[in-house]
């Protein structure tokens, strides 16, 4: 391994981080949106409980890969689809890859924050309905604070595991770090080196992303960082 090469290949593959952070904060703030509107609908009617249960067990149960596939290449079959408003957005391989990922994240995101909306404890819900809370206004002040707070860790792991989820981007042409990688590989067939300098981007971000959920996780719980002070 060269380092010259190693170092030029370096500064080609950091020029597709924009885009992979692009990728991944667009997808996961979507996804993050819709995952908590699944969870209260499952949570609330039983008949959007089913659906939402059916949207789930699709989008977990099948590949990304094929998600992609699927969004770019099969909705441009249907005319109506070609012929509609979002056509010049269907058309374009991001917002394909960031519908695909939105997708897919809100489906394990909703299981996510679900989790979370069983952990608040009951005694909170009691005292606020007490207090005279009730329907959106006990879910915006008690019950999404406490169930967010919870699923906080566990949606942490699902943002590092979009940062990689981004690098099936790539078969749609976008040029983020795995798709500038094979771009070098095709041009120097010197795979193990690039393969070495994307991972350790990947290994990079996801380390960055991880101390800064860590961070926000201690302070949203003052008293739990008092109590291991």
């Amino acid at each position: 391994m060269h380092p010259l090469f190693l170092a030029d290949t370096m500064v080609k593959l950091l020029a597709g981080v924009p885009l992979t952070l692009e990728l991944t904060f667009i997808s996961v703030g979507l996804g993050a949106c819709l995952a908590v509107l699944l969870a209260v609908l499952r949570a609330s009617v039983a008949i959007g409980a089913l659906l939402v249960r059916l949207y789930v067990f699709a989008l977990r149960g099948t590949p990304l890969l094929l998600q992609i596939f699927l969004i770019y290449y099969g909705l441009g079959q249907f005319a109506f689809v070609r012929h509609g408003v979002l056509w010049p957005f269907l058309r374009q391989p991001f917002w394909c890859a960031i519908l695909a990922l939105t997708l897919n994240t809100a489906a394990y995101g909703s299981e996510i924050i679900r989790g979370g909306l069983q952990s608040v404890p009951p005694g909170a819900i009691e005292a606020a309905r007490v207090s005279g809370m009730s329907g959106v206004l006990l879910y915006r002040r008690i019950i999404l604070p406490l169930a967010i707070r919870q699923a906080l860790p566990a949606y942490g792991n699902e943002l590092v595991a979009m940062v990689k989820a981004t690098s099936l981007a790539s078969i749609v042409t976008l040029m983020e770090i795995s798709g500038i990688a094979y771009a070098i590989i095709s041009e120097t067939y010197r795979a193990l080196e690039v393969f070495i300098c994307a991972g350790a981007l990947y290994l990079l971000i996801n380390f960055l992303l991880s101390r800064a959920v860590a961070a926000l996780e201690a302070w949203l719980t003052p008293h739990l960082r008092r109590a291991g002070a």
